[in-house]
């Protein structure tokens, strides 16, 4: 866990790579596995009988597998290879929420999501007349999942108006007629901006309280290569990631779903290869998972996806929480020393990634990543697609420091000093 393992450094041996959460470094093992698909198994999969189609196909299916093993899937059945993970979440949106969901009925999801979790809901909102709705972040920029249950909260977001009741071996409590019409609630595993991570197993408990019949989704694409995750434990529906930030390739993305709702669900895209028969009258799909995978797929990506899983299970999450928290705390202790820098955010590691999200009183963001990088320090800026949290946080952009396993605490220093050079540039 260095980087020596990743090629990009040896080729620009001065870079300051912080901006993984936008997309993470290649390790050399995913870039061979890749190269060692197209070059020992390059062919289609699920249609040749040749040995050459057969062993691409297996090494396509090996690889779902070993998705599914990665966040405790209960079958490779349940693991849908799509594009990333914004069209995972418009699958979800398309192929089930359309189809079980109707005019008035609730889709909650949040004031810090990405625009990946909300733009295929609003579009959703306006085809059919669904309501939208999102909860609250705090002061520290934590997510208020409470409010779903305070009746001042759905007062204030659709006018409705709360009702007494009791229920049997309960005490009285303020019934919200809404929550019976909360279909689906969708949020964010760890905040693009904030890095907050939203402690599920906390979160997703109450939420079944509350609204029991709801499906719930989560998108995972910023916690995915940074924390565990088990579809099983965590008791949700959905979950979405991208293997690009999980030191994979680009172009595919996984949606896992349960088995039961992946039968129910129509396929977002349609055409070759996802259909069971067609005539001129109709067709009819395939099985699950191959029904949501329509024409030729990311055959090389799905194979470095797996290889990327397995370089994180080499390394061990043990190891990896342990540098990304220490390095996460220096940054964060760092950063508040800076004059004039506003950091948003969690101020303390806990429940948080190392994603840092920062202005400069009197700088626009986009002279903070462009001075910087004359120092080889590589950050973001701009609204990182999610500009309704942007509105809330008061600001129309940011900068944005990233971390994962290659970083090191001389890549804050870089960014620290990078910082005292902007101010001296700009004269503050």
């Amino acid at each position: 866990m260095s980087k020596k393992d990743f090629p990009i450094f040896t080729t620009y041996p001065d870079l300051v790579y912080l901006d993984s959460a936008s997309t993470s470094q290649k390790p050399q093992e995913v870039i061979d596995a890749v190269t060692n698909f197209y070059t020992t198994k390059n062919a289609n999969v699920h249609r040749g009988i040749y040995a050459l189609a057969e062993e691409a196909t297996t090494a396509y299916e090996e690889a779902r597998q070993t998705v599914a093993d990665f966040i405790n899937a209960k079958d490779a059945s349940e693991i849908i290879f799509t594009g990333n993970t914004n069209e995972s979440i418009n699958q979800v949106a398309y192929g089930w929420a359309r189809k079980h969901l109707q005019k008035g009925d609730i889709i909650v999801t949040t004031e810090m999501e990405h625009h990946a979790n909300i733009v295929p809901w609003q579009r959703l909102r306006d085809e059919i007349g669904i309501e939208l709705v999102y909860l609250p972040i705090d002061g520290e920029g934590k997510l208020a999942y409470k409010k779903i249950s305070d009746s001042s909260f759905w007062q204030t977001t659709l006018g409705v108006r709360p009702e007494s009741k009791k229920d049997a071996g309960q005490a009285s409590m303020t019934a919200i007629p809404s929550l019976s019409k909360i279909k689906l609630i969708t949020l964010t595993h760890a905040s693009n901006v904030l890095g907050t991570v939203n402690s599920l197993e906390e979160i997703i408990p109450y939420f079944r309280e509350i609204a029991p019949h709801a499906k719930i989704v989560v998108d995972a694409a910023q916690s995915v290569a940074h924390l565990p995750i088990d579809v099983q434990k965590l008791d949700v529906d959905f979950l979405a990631f991208s293997a690009h930030k999980l030191f994979g390739p680009t172009g595919i993305g996984v949606l896992w779903g349960r088995k039961e709702l992946l039968t129910q669900m129509e396929p977002l895209h349609v055409g070759s290869h996802m259909i069971e028969s067609v005539k001129k009258t109709g067709s009819a799909w395939t099985e699950i998972p191959w029904r949501f995978e329509v024409g030729t797929g990311k055959l090389e990506g799905a194979v470095g996806l797996a290889a990327a899983i397995k370089y994180i299970q080499r390394i061990g999450w043990e190891k990896i929480i342990q540098h990304e928290q220490v390095l996460t705390k220096y940054a964060l202790e760092q950063l508040q020393k800076v004059e004039g820098v506003t950091l948003y955010g969690p101020k303390k590691t806990e429940n948080r990634l190392g994603i840092f999200s920062f202005g400069i009183e009197g700088v626009h963001p986009h002279d903070i990543a462009q001075i910087l990088d004359r120092s080889h320090v590589a950050v973001r800026s701009g609204h990182h697609c999610a500009q309704p949290l942007m509105e809330v946080l008061g600001v129309s952009a940011t900068a944005r420091a990233s971390v994962s396993i290659y970083n090191d605490k001389e890549d804050i220093d870089a960014l620290i000093q990078g910082l005292s050079e902007v101010k001296k540039i700009l004269s503050l």
